[in-house]
């Protein structure tokens, strides 16, 4: 244990060291890739309209003053930003000040693995509401396309009219195929392996049938996109009926912190009792292993009646 109150600052500065020094390093990577990126995408466009390629500093300046002016390049780029930084740093200052409350290391060790825990969380709630947003993209995708057929168009050109926005790194791949005359069908199914675009294996199906056996493409089309949207209303239902469960699990596993609170502001130590005492030790590891149990078998209930209503 660090009782020391100078030990216990020299940990606190390192600690405030480590976080600066890692989110200035992967501040800096994030900026160089977008830069690239912004960079290469303007001078393979100007190429490919026969327009001289610009400088570098001239394209970089206006992508700057476009982020200066909030547009959409700029929108993009603080996304990413805070994605890249992440929420899940606040971690260390709660670990942090825990100690110094509670004069001990043991909450600046468990931040660090709160930190790694909350990190795959948010990842993985990034992960899914982009397939979300993939899924509802396949869905007006669907829909487009079939309205350009209504208006009389071939099917390759109807598609390309539509566009492919949202259907992320396969989407390019989908349009050529069909500007090409390439295989359209396979390029759908290669983009129905992404998360939430799984819809577009029915449409790839469509697309076969009505190319070799003369069906029609928009009735087909326009289903898929009814039956998709009919999902995603199903679990948005789902999701605002099981709103309530999940507040009320959350609002149980913030319980202990609340207990916490009202110990001190009765004047009781109960974080010296459990940072400072093997009975108090013997105390957290169980409430820990306790917590985390109830978190999980909740979150194991939700997910068991999410699959059922499904």
């Amino acid at each position: 244990m660090l009782r020391d109150g100078a030990g216990l600052a020299a940990l606190v500065v390192a600690v405030g060291c480590a976080v600066v020094l890692v989110r200035w390093l992967r501040r800096g990577r994030a900026l160089r890739r977008r830069m690239a990126a912004v960079l290469g995408d303007a001078g393979a466009a100007s190429a490919a309209a026969g327009r001289p390629v610009r400088g570098r500093s001239a394209v970089l300046w206006e992508w700057c003053v476009g982020r200066a002016a909030g547009g959409e390049e700029g929108r993009r780029w603080r996304l990413g930003r805070r994605y890249e930084v992440g929420a899940e740093l606040w971690c260390l200052p709660a670990g942090i000040v825990l100690g110094l409350l509670g004069r001990s290391v043991l909450p600046v060790v468990a931040s660090v693995a709160a930190l790694v825990a909350v990190r795959r969380w948010l990842a993985g709630r990034a992960r899914q509401r982009a397939a979300d947003r993939r899924a509802a993209a396949v869905t007006g995708f669907c829909g487009a396309v079939a309205g350009e057929l209504r208006a009389g168009r071939q099917p390759d050109r109807a598609l390309v009219a539509a566009g492919a926005p949202g259907l992320g790194e396969a989407g390019p791949a989908v349009l050529a195929a069909a500007r090409y005359g390439g295989d359209v069908p396979g390029a759908l199914r290669a983009a129905a392996r992404q998360p939430g675009a799984e819809g577009l294996t029915g449409a790839a199906a469509c697309w076969q049938v009505a190319v070799e056996g003369g069906a029609g493409l928009a009735r087909g089309l326009e289903r898929i996109a009814a039956g998709l949207a009919a999902e995603r209303d199903q679990r948005e239902e789902l999701q605002a009926q099981l709103a309530g469960p999940r507040a009320t699990a959350s609002v149980l596993a913030l319980l202990p912190v609340g207990g916490l609170l009202m110990g001190g502001a009765l004047g009781a130590d109960p974080l010296g009792v459990l940072l400072h005492t093997p009975a108090g030790w013997g105390c957290l590891a169980v409430g820990g292993l306790l917590e985390w149990g109830g978190v999980v078998w909740t979150a194991r209930i939700v997910a068991d009646a999410a699959a059922v209503r499904k």
